[in-house]
């Protein structure tokens, strides 16, 4: 496992954490994430020793670390800048009652699994796509 190469690649999601709750709605989050998401498989495809699936689904979740942590840091000004989350996550908090800090803490890790399957995916299939150009160097 190249470690060094996941965290270095996580980094994306410690600045999306910062972009999100300031700058980047959530409708316009996803077309923020595929280029990231294209980027970080090319690299993964071409730094990563093997394992190329597990490279990018550990680098998810590492992303999912970063951004739940600063949604909660910054938790009044992401509320603030998210008012359909807000609402979402008002009701979650009436129907269960869980705090809605507890219930990201909850839902995020599961929104990571999801990402970090994808990316994941997408890892393996630039393995496949770029491993020719790999052996080269």
């Amino acid at each position: 496992m190249n470690w060094r190469l996941i965290f270095v690649l996580s980094l994306f999601g410690l600045g999306m954490a910062f972009a999100t709750v300031f700058q980047i709605s959530s409708a316009s989050e996803p077309f923020v994430w595929l280029p990231i998401y294209l980027l970080c498989s090319y690299f993964i495809a071409m730094h990563a020793p093997d394992k190329y699936f597990l490279h990018g689904f550990l680098t998810s979740m590492a992303n999912c670390v970063w951004i739940t942590g600063v949604h909660i840091w910054l938790f009044k000004t992401y509320m603030t800048n998210h008012i359909t989350e807000t609402q979402q996550y008002m009701k979650m908090q009436a129907q269960h009652g869980i705090s809605v800090r507890k219930t990201m803490l909850l839902m995020d890790p599961v929104i990571g699994i999801i990402s970090g399957t994808v990316l994941g995916l997408l890892a393996f299939a630039a393995s496949k796509m770029f491993g020719k150009v790999k052996g080269i160097k």
